[in-house]
């Protein structure tokens, strides 16, 4: 899933893969309909990958993980790993932790997604992707309606 920062966090993107698909494979599927929405693209260290780095910024998207420097580092990556370290690299990423991962949580807990009540992938894609909605459609109308507070959606769904 991938989610908006600031004010107001919600799902921008969702999908759904098997737990043997690693989670940088799926980021082309989940940044591509963010371009032109969105500058930078947080994501956790398992997506320090050149070529993911290459596609977002093909998209004009700037690609903000924790990347390191080794002996042998190239010019193109240094400027990564120096934006990262950076006063704004940090201040930028740092909104990881107060909004993508409490999403997370708040979906695992409201939809009880920790065990989802289907099988197989095609249902349990169904399944989180309409909670995913949703989600979304209770607070636009929390935001259409002028809820103090968009994001409590937990009564409109009796949780």
């Amino acid at each position: 899933m991938s989610c908006s920062t600031g004010k107001l966090i919600i799902p921008l993107s969702a999908d759904v893969s098997t737990a043997n698909v690693h989670d940088s494979k799926m980021f082309e599927t989940l940044v591509e309909s963010l371009a032109g929405f969105v500058e930078n693209v947080l994501a956790d260290p398992a997506y320090d990958d050149g070529s993911l780095y290459y596609f977002s910024n093909k998209l004009h998207l700037r690609l903000i993980t924790p990347i390191k420097q080794y002996p042998r580092t190239p010019p193109e990556r240094i400027k990564l790993v120096e934006f990262y370290n950076s006063v704004m690299g940090q201040e930028l990423y740092a909104d990881r932790k107060i909004s993508i991962e409490p999403l997370f949580q708040t979906f695992k807990d409201m939809f009880n997604i920790r065990t989802v009540p289907v099988k197989g992938l095609y249902n349990v894609k169904s399944f989180v992707l309409i909670c995913v909605l949703v989600y979304q459609l209770a607070v636009y109308y929390n935001c259409i309606t002028k809820v103090g507070n968009p994001r409590i959606v937990k009564r409109m769904l009796c949780c």
